[in-house]
Protein backbone atom coordinates (compact mmCIF):
# COMPACT_ATOMS: atom_id res chain seq x y z
CA UNK A 1 0.00 0.00 0.00
CA UNK A 2 1.16 3.47 -0.34
CA UNK A 3 1.89 5.64 2.35
CA UNK A 4 -0.71 7.61 3.42
CA UNK A 5 -1.16 11.34 2.56
CA UNK A 6 -0.42 14.07 5.64
CA UNK A 7 -3.06 16.25 6.81
CA UNK A 8 -1.04 19.34 6.33
CA UNK A 9 -4.10 22.01 7.51
CA UNK A 10 -7.79 20.92 8.79
CA UNK A 11 -10.37 23.76 8.97
CA UNK A 12 -13.82 23.79 9.75
CA UNK A 13 -15.75 25.95 7.49
CA UNK A 14 -19.48 24.78 8.89
CA UNK A 15 -20.89 23.17 11.96
CA UNK A 16 -24.73 22.39 12.57
CA UNK A 17 -26.14 20.54 15.09
CA UNK A 18 -25.56 17.60 12.68
CA UNK A 19 -22.77 18.42 10.31
CA UNK A 20 -19.40 19.18 10.79
CA UNK A 21 -17.88 20.16 7.24
CA UNK A 22 -14.27 20.63 7.23
CA UNK A 23 -11.62 21.57 4.72
CA UNK A 24 -8.70 19.50 5.02
CA UNK A 25 -4.96 20.52 2.64
CA UNK A 26 -3.14 17.38 2.00
CA UNK A 27 -0.10 16.21 0.48
CA UNK A 28 0.65 12.99 -0.98
CA UNK A 29 3.52 10.36 -1.09
CA UNK A 30 4.28 11.70 -4.25
CA UNK A 31 4.63 15.58 -3.52
CA UNK A 32 0.75 16.66 -4.92
CA UNK A 33 -1.38 18.78 -2.96
CA UNK A 34 -4.94 18.47 -2.78
CA UNK A 35 -7.68 19.99 -1.05
CA UNK A 36 -10.46 17.97 0.18
CA UNK A 37 -13.52 18.72 1.90
CA UNK A 38 -15.31 15.93 4.53
CA UNK A 39 -18.59 15.37 6.62
CA UNK A 40 -16.72 14.50 9.99
CA UNK A 41 -18.51 12.61 12.16
CA UNK A 42 -19.06 12.41 15.65
CA UNK A 43 -16.27 9.88 17.81
CA UNK A 44 -18.84 6.77 18.73
CA UNK A 45 -20.71 6.12 15.35
CA UNK A 46 -24.06 4.42 14.58
CA UNK A 47 -25.73 1.11 15.31
CA UNK A 48 -28.42 -0.23 12.05
CA UNK A 49 -30.36 -3.92 13.42
CA UNK A 50 -31.32 -6.71 11.82
CA UNK A 51 -34.04 -7.55 14.16
CA UNK A 52 -35.51 -11.62 13.64
CA UNK A 53 -38.16 -12.44 16.12
CA UNK A 54 -37.95 -15.96 14.16
CA UNK A 55 -35.72 -17.55 11.46
CA UNK A 56 -37.65 -16.84 8.91
CA UNK A 57 -38.64 -12.93 9.75
CA UNK A 58 -37.22 -9.30 9.42
CA UNK A 59 -38.53 -6.79 11.01
CA UNK A 60 -38.22 -3.21 9.39
CA UNK A 61 -39.56 0.36 10.16
CA UNK A 62 -41.16 2.74 7.98
CA UNK A 63 -40.05 6.49 9.10
CA UNK A 64 -40.01 10.00 7.46
CA UNK A 65 -36.78 10.43 5.26
CA UNK A 66 -35.76 14.00 4.86
CA UNK A 67 -33.47 13.53 2.97
CA UNK A 68 -36.03 12.16 0.04
CA UNK A 69 -39.03 14.00 1.72
CA UNK A 70 -40.94 10.73 1.97
CA UNK A 71 -41.54 7.73 3.90
CA UNK A 72 -38.96 4.78 3.42
CA UNK A 73 -38.28 1.14 4.83
CA UNK A 74 -34.79 1.03 6.63
CA UNK A 75 -33.68 -1.49 9.65
CA UNK A 76 -33.62 0.47 13.19
CA UNK A 77 -30.66 2.48 13.58
CA UNK A 78 -29.25 5.45 15.69
CA UNK A 79 -26.32 6.82 17.15
CA UNK A 80 -24.22 4.94 19.78
CA UNK A 81 -24.25 7.18 23.03
CA UNK A 82 -21.18 7.78 25.08
CA UNK A 83 -20.14 4.95 27.14
CA UNK A 84 -22.06 2.54 24.91
CA UNK A 85 -20.58 -0.70 23.02
CA UNK A 86 -22.32 -1.42 19.60
CA UNK A 87 -24.04 -4.36 21.18
CA UNK A 88 -25.58 -1.72 24.08
CA UNK A 89 -26.71 0.93 21.47
CA UNK A 90 -28.39 -1.53 19.00
CA UNK A 91 -30.55 -3.26 22.02
CA UNK A 92 -31.34 0.46 23.15
CA UNK A 93 -32.35 1.42 19.44
CA UNK A 94 -34.28 -1.70 18.74
CA UNK A 95 -36.41 -1.18 21.97
CA UNK A 96 -37.14 2.59 21.22
CA UNK A 97 -38.16 2.25 17.58
CA UNK A 98 -39.24 -1.57 17.30
CA UNK A 99 -40.51 -2.37 21.35
CA UNK A 100 -38.00 -5.27 21.22
CA UNK A 101 -35.26 -6.29 23.54
CA UNK A 102 -32.56 -9.18 22.00
CA UNK A 103 -31.05 -12.09 24.17
CA UNK A 104 -28.76 -12.63 21.29
CA UNK A 105 -26.93 -9.69 19.33
CA UNK A 106 -24.16 -10.70 16.80
CA UNK A 107 -21.77 -7.90 15.54
CA UNK A 108 -21.08 -8.01 11.70
CA UNK A 109 -19.50 -5.43 10.03
CA UNK A 110 -18.76 -1.88 10.07
CA UNK A 111 -20.28 -0.27 6.96
CA UNK A 112 -19.20 3.36 5.83
CA UNK A 113 -21.41 5.95 3.90
CA UNK A 114 -18.96 7.45 0.88
CA UNK A 115 -15.78 7.28 2.32
CA UNK A 116 -14.00 9.45 0.04
CA UNK A 117 -16.49 12.38 1.78
CA UNK A 118 -17.95 11.15 4.75
CA UNK A 119 -16.07 9.86 8.07
CA UNK A 120 -18.91 8.03 9.37
CA UNK A 121 -19.04 4.20 10.28
CA UNK A 122 -22.29 2.48 11.03
CA UNK A 123 -21.79 -1.45 12.99
CA UNK A 124 -24.24 -3.87 11.61
CA UNK A 125 -25.68 -6.19 14.35
CA UNK A 126 -28.05 -9.28 14.02
CA UNK A 127 -30.51 -9.54 16.76
CA UNK A 128 -32.42 -13.07 17.50
CA UNK A 129 -34.51 -13.97 20.84
CA UNK A 130 -35.88 -10.84 20.57
CA UNK A 131 -38.82 -10.49 24.10
CA UNK A 132 -41.57 -7.45 24.33
CA UNK A 133 -39.54 -4.51 25.49
CA UNK A 134 -40.18 -0.49 24.99
CA UNK A 135 -38.06 2.75 25.38
CA UNK A 136 -39.10 6.24 24.79
CA UNK A 137 -36.86 7.44 21.61
CA UNK A 138 -36.57 10.30 20.04
CA UNK A 139 -38.63 9.77 17.18
CA UNK A 140 -41.46 12.60 16.34
CA UNK A 141 -43.92 10.32 15.38
CA UNK A 142 -44.57 6.47 15.91
CA UNK A 143 -42.81 4.50 14.11
CA UNK A 144 -44.37 1.60 11.88
CA UNK A 145 -43.02 -2.15 12.09
CA UNK A 146 -42.86 -3.83 9.17
CA UNK A 147 -42.64 -7.89 9.34
CA UNK A 148 -40.91 -9.23 6.39
CA UNK A 149 -40.62 -12.68 5.35
CA UNK A 150 -36.71 -14.18 4.71
CA UNK A 151 -37.65 -15.93 1.23
CA UNK A 152 -39.24 -12.70 -0.16
CA UNK A 153 -35.82 -10.63 0.36
CA UNK A 154 -36.05 -9.71 -3.78
CA UNK A 155 -39.31 -8.68 -3.18
CA UNK A 156 -38.24 -6.18 -0.85
CA UNK A 157 -35.00 -5.13 -3.03
CA UNK A 158 -37.33 -3.67 -5.73
CA UNK A 159 -39.35 -1.70 -3.50
CA UNK A 160 -39.41 2.16 -4.61
CA UNK A 161 -39.53 2.94 -0.63
CA UNK A 162 -36.79 0.73 0.41
CA UNK A 163 -33.32 2.86 -1.51
CA UNK A 164 -31.10 3.09 1.79
CA UNK A 165 -27.79 1.82 0.37
CA UNK A 166 -27.04 0.50 3.77
CA UNK A 167 -30.15 -0.94 4.46
CA UNK A 168 -29.63 -2.76 1.12
CA UNK A 169 -25.91 -4.18 2.25
CA UNK A 170 -27.14 -5.31 5.03
CA UNK A 171 -29.56 -8.17 3.01
CA UNK A 172 -26.26 -8.98 1.57
CA UNK A 173 -24.62 -9.53 4.95
CA UNK A 174 -27.28 -11.48 6.68
CA UNK A 175 -27.47 -13.92 3.33
CA UNK A 176 -23.70 -14.71 3.95
CA UNK A 177 -24.17 -14.85 8.23
CA UNK A 178 -27.18 -17.17 7.78
CA UNK A 179 -25.65 -19.16 4.97
CA UNK A 180 -22.91 -19.96 7.40
CA UNK A 181 -22.53 -22.47 9.85
CA UNK A 182 -19.57 -20.81 12.24
CA UNK A 183 -21.69 -17.72 12.86
CA UNK A 184 -21.39 -17.58 16.66
CA UNK A 185 -23.01 -14.47 19.12
CA UNK A 186 -20.69 -11.78 20.52
CA UNK A 187 -22.67 -11.17 23.09
CA UNK A 188 -25.44 -12.48 25.04
CA UNK A 189 -27.68 -10.36 26.89
CA UNK A 190 -29.51 -11.44 29.95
Amino acid sequence: MPELPKILKAKTIARTRLFHVESLQMKFSNGVERDYERLKAGKNGAVMIIPMPDPNTILLIREYAAGVERYELAFPKGLIETGETPIEAANREMKEEVGFGAKKLHFLKKLSLAPGYFSHMMSLVVATDLYKERLEGDEPEELEVISWDIDKLHELVERDDFTESRSIAALYLLQNYLASSSSTPISEID
